[in-house]
């Protein structure tokens, strides 16, 4: 080898060392710039910083779980933080829960939180999240992170995105209503008049035997009838909401042993025009779990003259057969079964008193439950309202969107109530009930209907 080449092969070892050098050099910055952001407390829980968490929001390695309860992931500020909601992109999955299933596994991996992905975990103030640490450890998770300032720091900084429910007021929890018995103002309340209502069908057998304290009693066969199950009269709305001492500016709180009941009533005291109804999520059981006072005493409204408007206010709400066609005819338009798969493809018709099996032709599943009479689709395990980006994802995924005009059926109305609702707090507004939905259809021969399952 001559010397001109042993020279040149000499500077181009001496320069590969040196580039080789200079990036391990930036590789060991990086890594300790990033742990110098990462606390590790007693060894185990490792802190992230506001910074770092940051940088991990679209990463999908990553999943961002908020361990409040439901109502601050919705919205609710019970830490006096600056903003209401949760971290954009974050799952809910609230510390007690991990408590109260057999199933904790498998409920885990169903919100998106599986051992292969690196689990950052927080709360409003970083006091918690030690003993998510420890819970997730025991099950094998091995990459979980703590964030140590919390939502209430998060919430400081306007540039750091959040989301939230919109409308989160109308779905209301326990604490809420306990301080609006004591005769107090919870966040949001505004009003002076208040009625509270435990709504069921029929008697109020489960009524007399506990309810909140200061409650009445709804039945549904006040605000709809036989044959079809549809909803009364206009006069006969306003009637009832007279008699029950219902102004269109009353709050109306509304819950049940099943929601179901109390979701029927809301959408038609929507229609009517009662403008502020709320919904006690997880119904009286939410309550019970609670541990507030339970009432046995029975108690009567006084009646009101003039209901302030009038009744429907709010037309649009709740639809009939003719304009269910007219959104079937619409481009836009999504008449959504809110049905079980098993009614919508017509192995049943879901109930004794309805005997035509099948969908109203060209509707599109929108989730609901096993049966009739069941909504596990729209639910969490302890009867609380799903997390509404799920509810949004499962909607989005048939092709309904906040841009369509949805109306939503059922059987008879009930279930459908508890889609509209759902959609209601996520501030969609071109919505409604189709009131007859499959029983009013199907007893029309003329109305096309479809069986089996979609080609589309």
């Amino acid at each position: 080898m001559s010397k001109t080449n042993i020279l040149s092969y000499l500077l181009f070892m001496v320069l590969l060392i040196t580039l080789i050098a200079c990036n391990g050099e930036k590789v060991a910055n990086e890594n300790n710039e990033e742990s110098m952001a990462i606390e590790t407390v007693n060894n185990d829980l490792s802190l992230l910083t506001t910074d770092l968490l940051k940088e991990k929001l679209e990463n999908p390695q990553y999943v961002i779980v908020d361990i409040r309860s439901q109502a601050e992931y919705n919205g609710w500020k019970l830490n006096d933080e600056n903003r209401g909601g949760h971290i954009q992109g974050a799952v809910n999955f609230p510390l007690n829960w991990t408590k109260e299933v057999d199933h904790l596994e498998d409920l885990l991996v169903e919100n998106g939180i599986t051992t292969d992905k690196h689990v950052i975990v927080y709360d409003a103030l970083g006091n918690d999240v030690h003993v998510m640490f420890e819970v997730l450890s025991n099950l094998g998770y091995s990459n979980v992170y703590g964030y140590e300032e919390g939502l209430v720091t998060w919430a400081i900084d306007e540039n750091l995105p959040m989301e939230s429910l919109a409308n989160y007021e109308k779905l209301v929890y326990p604490t809420w209503v306990n301080e609006l018995i004591k005769g107090n103002r919870p966040n949001t309340f505004d009003n002076y008049d208040y009625k509270i209502f435990e709504v069921a069908w029929g008697a109020p057998v489960d009524y007399n035997e506990g309810h909140i304290p200061g409650a009445y009693y709804l039945d549904t066969n006040e605000i709809e009838e036989e044959p079809l199950w549809n909803r009364k009269s206009d006069q006969d709305i306003e009637q009832m909401l007279l008699d029950y001492g219902i102004t269109y500016d009353t709050t109306v709180i509304l819950y049940g042993r099943d929601n179901m009941a109390a979701m029927r009533a809301a959408s038609i005291m929507l229609y009517a025009g009662v403008e502020d109804v709320r919904i006690l999520d997880g119904g009286y059981f939410a309550w019970e779990k609670a541990g507030f006072e339970i009432e046995t005493e029975s108690n009567v409204p006084t009646s009101v003259a003039n209901f302030g408007v009038e009744v429907p206010a709010r037309l649009d709400f709740i639809i009939d057969t003719e304009e269910a066609k007219e959104c079937l005819i619409d481009e836009n338009g999504r008449l959504v079964s809110i049905r079980s798969w098993e009614e919508h493809i017509g192995e049943t018709s879901g109930y004794s008193y309805i005997n035509p099996k099948g969908r109203i032709e060209g509707s599109v599943w929108g989730y609901a439950g096993t049966d009739a009479y069941n909504m596990e689709d729209y639910r969490n395990f302890d009867q609380t309202m799903r997390n509404y980006h799920e509810l949004a994802s499962n909607w989005a995924d048939l092709g309904i969107t906040e841009e369509n005009q949805v109306s939503f059926y059922c059987g008879t109305g009930w279930r459908a109530s508890e889609a509209f609702f759902a959609a209601y707090l996520m501030g969609w507004e071109n919505i409604s009930v189709y009131d007859g939905g499959w029983f009013e259809w199907s007893l029309d021969e003329s109305n096309p209907i479809e069986v089996g399952e979609p080609t589309n």
